[in-house]
This record gives C-alpha cells, structure tokens and sequence, in this order.
C-alpha cells in the first residue's frame, strides 16, 4: 500500500465548473492506488439538511461510496458561521488523517475555503455589543449600517454589500472590538494551515454562463419549488442563513405569490452568474492555485501530478508549470 500524501488537497472554484466530479475521480484514483481518500465539504449551503436539488448536494448513490464529510449537519433554522465550520473542518480533516487517508476539501464559498486552507484567526464577540448593533440594524436597516461600515472598512464594506445585515453587524462588532478593520479576508501573503495543494478548475465565461443558467432550469424542473415548500414547516423562513440561499429564496417567492415561475428563474439566474463572478474573482488572489480548464481530458491526471509533487516537496509551494 502507498502512503498517502502528506498535504491537504483542496479543489476550488466557481459554481457549475465540475469540482464534486473532480474531487470523486480523484479520490477515485487515490483509492485505486492504496490511498484512502475521504471529501470534506465546503459549500456553506451544503451543510443544511434537506436544502439538495438548489445546493447540487450529491446524493449517497452519487458519492461512490466514498466519504464525506460536513454534509447536511445544520437544521434550517440554525445559523451557519464560517468560524464553526473551520472548528468542524479542521477536526474531520485531522481525523482523516489520523485514519491514514488524503483529505479532499471541495467547494466554492471563499471565505469558508479560506478559514480552513490558510491561518485565520477569528475574534471573539460580546453579546452587549452584538446586541446593540442587532438593534441598531432592526431600527434602521442595512443601507445606514452600510454607510457605517464604509466610513471605517470601505474594503470589508465593498466584499459585504448593502443588504446583507447579518455580515454587517459582525463587521462592525470586529471593528469595534479590534480597532482594527474586518479579517474576514484573504491576506496578502497567507499563511497555511497546513501543507496544501491547490486545485482549482475554471471555465470561459461565454461557456458557463449558459451553463450556469441551465443548471437553474433544471433546479426548477427538478422540483426545487416542491423542496421549498417542503422547508416552511422546517422554519426555514426564520433561519438567517439558509433563507438567504440563492434558488430558495426566489422558490419561496414563487411560493407565496410574489414571483411567478418566470421571475423565480430569472432572478435565480441572475444571482447565480454574479455569486460565480465574485467566486472567480475571490479564487484569483489563491497565488498557489495549479488552474486546470474544467472540460480538460486530462484534469485526473493533472490533478494526481500536482498532489504527488506537492506531497513529495512536503509543503506548499508554487505549482509546478
């Protein structure tokens, strides 16, 4: 039996682009050597039970029998913070290991991807302050807690946008507990967490755009609306979270009435072409990240190459042309 590689493989990238594929293909061809392999999943709507045909989850027939980890292990109701799921993340990966096996991390959400690959460090919080700040936000909305964030971490504010109160609040109560800007983001020079290689897969946009907008068709054929509806009684409409998930909210739309089929679609479409642009622009700054073209013949192959240098050199470096 091979020893299995002493690094942390992670495939990154946007929406739509084949990373689940890539990650069982590889880990299909680890195991085919002797090295056992197990996914760790980093897709943030992932992690909700029941939340499938608008996630892409793969279902346990699509898994090949190979494990998977941090799959459906939050109710709809909960909320989902990046710094516990790094917590969760980083356990199942060193767990992976102590098993002898290669830890694939796989998904598009970047901060998550981020919080588990490199070195970051999470405040704390103070319930006293979030409080307030939760006050202000239900008093007088996002847009006036946007200006403040922009006044004091233009950049945190720029990443965040206007509407999203939750994140708001936190950066605010970082800057205030720190002085310091937000850290939720990708430092210039990381540090990682451990060695790390990292694969990224990427498509021309003139190809996944459409690609993209028929996936959406297909959620709404395939029934996400009925999985919408389903999630009501589930409380989803009260999870801070899972409610904001892009396809579930405009299913729920379709719902209650407010947005015909056509509407849902469309705005679903929409969301998803920009959430894959921020995904292509967050992965860019990965300066380690080895690129393959997502349609390549020889992605595995390539994919296999990189994580036997990279297990040979026993710590990240630059990937090898």
């Amino acid at each position: 039996m091979s020893s299995a590689p002493a690094v942390l493989i992670a495939i990154i990238g946007s929406t739509g682009t084949g990373k689940s594929e890539l990650s069982l293909d590889l880990a299909e061809r680890l195991i085919g050597r002797g090295q056992p392999a197990e996914i760790v999943n980093a897709d943030a709507m992932q992690l909700y039970r029941n939340m499938d045909i608008g996630t892409a989850k793969l279902s346990q027939s699509e898994r090949r029998g190979i494990p998977h980890h941090l799959l459906d292990v939050l109710d709809v109701t909960d909320e989902a913070t990046v710094s516990n799921y790094q917590t969760d993340a980083r356990t199942a990966i060193v767990e992976i290991v102590a098993r002898g096996a290669v830890p694939i991390l796989v998904g598009g959400s970047g901060l998550y991807v981020s919080a588990v690959v490199f070195d970051f460090q999470f405040p704390g919080t103070d319930p006293v302050l979030r409080a307030r700040l939760e006050a202000e936000l239900l008093a007088r909305g996002p847009g006036l807690m946007y200006t403040r964030l922009q006044a004091v971490d233009p950049q945190a504010a720029l990443r965040i946008g206007p509407s999203n109160g939750r994140r708001l609040v936190r950066a605010l109560e970082i800057v205030e507990l720190t002085g310091a800007p937000h850290l939720a983001a990708l430092p210039e020079k990381p540090v990682y967490w451990q060695p790390s290689v990292l694969l990224g897969l990427r498509t021309p946009r003139e190809q996944l755009t459409p690609r993209l907008d028929a996936r959406v068709e297909r959620m709404w054929t395939a029934g996400i609306v009925d999985e919408a509806r389903g999630l009501l009684s589930a409380g989803i409409e009260s999870g801070v979270t899972a409610s904001r998930a892009i396809g579930y909210a405009q299913a729920l739309g379709q719902v209650h009435g407010t947005l015909s089929q056509v509407e849902a679609i469309e705005a679903t479409q929409q969301l998803t072409r920009r959430y894959a642009r921020r995904q292509v622009s967050w992965f860019k700054r990965y300066v380690h990240t080895h690129w393959m073209e997502s349609d390549a013949c020889d992605r595995v192959d390539d994919a296999l190459a990189q994580v036997d240098r990279g297990s040979a050199r026993g710590a990240l470096s630059a990937p090898t042309a």
